[in-house]
């Protein structure tokens, strides 16, 4: 073993004693599902519960999950709007108790046009990076090889600005790179500095001359598949220059970054490595592309969102990467983590009763005016439902709209699935038609007809009859013979799917989904257009398989579509 995956070894070894001490205490937790959320419960209400905020709903009285159910109406963001500004402003009582520090706000875009800002305290950030030790010690004692090797883990700025009491804005995944101890970052590739690159594909890029150079990964990490599939495209688009750069010491993409973080990411980069650059020209000798299970030889496991939208991106991930393992990470949002995936090939992951405190309205009762709402160890496999919230960072019965399925038991703690955003719902003519049955229904026909698309929107478009297009670029359109059953299939599967739709497809009052042509390019400028919203991050980004708003939908047809010959 070369000396530094032994001092890896050595390190890693000391971290992972703890790891296993703190997975052993969540799956204890997992037995008593009740007792252990009662307990989170009664917590979260004593660190903030003396916040005006929390006062003004009376819950500086609540001792018992009845208590607070009384007291506590479900919410959303809008609840919190005018206590964040004062956050934003430096006064911390508006939600937050006093042993409750504030460390920054994370930025997310959200479901509606204006960013949320979402507070990270100590507390709050304590329990993110015990979620992911406890997933990271599952995934190593899996693989035991990582033990010697590295992980790629890809991160955004959390300090992109500072609000006006000086509290950073940004990403709390660049906050955990940024607080890694020394002992720790042996184990990573990539630096904190990465972070500080503004411009995608300059950022992109620079991970990519990184990476490749080194040929000690074991791990990939990060939210998104299609992420992934981007890294893999432009390492081979661009070989040339990632082999030159490794083979001299530079970096292509410098004049496209600050002149501050060129200085910090120096220090990675200017020691020439010509064996690695020969190594990597004969691999594009052999097979004429840079293919990551080239790069990486090592390479155990990826790690990203599988569930949702992120399950269409799968079949391209494995086409690039080869039939590597995939582990889902586990649900979460900036507002929390709420599941823990053990398992290979499934979204499925155990509910993270030790950080937050879950309700759960069935999907069925969303939408009535007293929905039943239940504690987490009343959940029923197989059931859809909304997730309620109560976290650490001031947040009560917070409906982060996202529909689940309980999909088993660890313990009395349930399993859950995500399937979609309550958002992503479209619903023109009654037919409620959700983004995980267009991804179903998507995926199933190009399969049958032994086709691949890179990127695809379902978007609804108003006539007489409504009906659906399937926006896919012009490259990736099916043969001009293929096209029309291909659409039919897709119309026959939605209808499969979603009982509403065919009701309304028999009646008339939706016209058969068609595809309509895009522009090439056009889902990439699409993207950019979104990550430029204040919020956006490019590893966050995900790309919508599901349009419902027609006006959205529109501007995007109008945009960037283009006719079918």
């Amino acid at each position: 073993m070369p000396i530094q995956g032994h001092l890896r070894a050595i390190a890693g070894t000391l971290v992972r004693v703890k790891l296993r001490r703190q997975a052993k205490h969540f799956l204890k937790a997992t037995r008593d599902c009740r007792r252990t959320q009662e307990k989170v419960l009664h917590s979260l209400l004593e660190l903030n519960g003396k916040s005006d905020l929390a006062r003004s709903y009376g819950l500086h009285a609540a001792k018992t999950p009845a208590d607070f159910a009384r007291a506590m109406p479900v919410t959303n963001y809008e609840n919190y709007r005018e206590a964040i500004e004062r956050l934003k402003r430096g006064d911390s009582r508006a939600m937050l108790g006093h042993k409750n520090r504030l460390m920054m706000f994370s930025l997310s875009s959200g479901t509606t046009a204006d960013s949320k800002f979402i507070p990270i305290t100590s507390r709050f950030f304590k329990d993110y990076r015990r979620g992911w030790q406890v997933w990271g010690i599952q995934a190593y004692d899996a693989y035991p090889k990582l033990s010697r090797l590295k992980m790629l883990t890809l991160f955004s700025d959390y300090h992109r600005f500072t609000t006006d009491a000086g509290t950073p804005c940004g990403n709390i995944s660049g906050l955990a790179a940024a607080m890694q101890r020394k002992a720790v970052q042996r184990l990573y590739t990539l630096p904190f500095s990465v972070a500080k690159i503004s411009e995608p594909e300059a950022k992109y890029y620079t991970i990519l001359r990184l990476a490749i150079a080194d040929p000690e990964i074991g791990m990939i990490t990060t939210a998104n598949p299609s992420t992934l599939t981007h890294l893999a495209q432009m390492a081979d688009q661009r070989k040339a220059e990632l082999i030159r750069d490794i083979h001299d010491g530079t970096l292509a993409c410098r004049d496209s970054i600050s002149a501050p973080v060129v200085e910090l990411l120096s220090r990675r980069l200017r020691q020439a490595d010509r064996n690695r650059a020969r190594f990597l020209e004969q691999c594009v000798e052999q097979v004429g592309t840079l293919r990551p299970g080239d790069i990486w030889p090592e390479l155990q496991l990826l790690a990203v969102w599988t569930g949702g939208s992120c399950g269409a991106y799968l079949p391209g991930l494995r086409q690039a990467f080869g039939d590597l393992p995939v582990r889902d990470h586990g649900l979460s949002a900036s507002e929390g983590r709420m599941t823990l995936p053990f398992a290979d090939e499934s979204s499925g992951g155990v509910l993270d009763v030790t950080t937050h405190y879950f309700e759960f309205i069935p999907e069925d009762e969303y939408r009535s005016e007293k929905p039943t709402i239940l504690p987490a160890h009343e959940l029923q496999e197989g059931r859809n439902y909304y997730i309620l919230l109560t976290t650490s960072s001031g947040f009560y019965r917070y409906d982060i709209c996202d529909v689940v399925q309980c999909v088993g038991f660890e313990g009395t703690t349930p399993k859950l699935r995500f399937l979609h955003k309550g958002a992503h719902i479209s619903n023109i003519t009654g037919e409620k038609l959700s983004e995980s049955q267009v991804v179903e229904a998507v995926q199933g026909t190009l399969s049958r007809f032994n086709h691949r698309v890179a990127c695809f929107t379902l978007v609804p478009k108003w006539g007489e009859p409504p009906r659906y297009q399937l926006l896919i670029e012009g490259s990736d359109l099916p043969p001009s013979e293929a096209r029309l059953p291909f659409e039919q299939h897709l119309d026959e599967r939605l209808q499969e799917l979603n009982c509403e739709y065919r009701e309304k497809r028999q009646t008339g009052r939706l016209s058969p989904t068609v595809i309509q042509a895009l522009r090439e390019g056009s889902w990439r400028e699409f993207a950019q257009q979104r990550q430029s919203r204040l919020g956006g991050s490019i590893e966050q980004y995900k790309h919508p398989c599901l349009l419902p708003n027609l006006e959205t939908a529109a501007r995007v047809t109008e945009q960037f579509g283009m006719t079918i010959s």
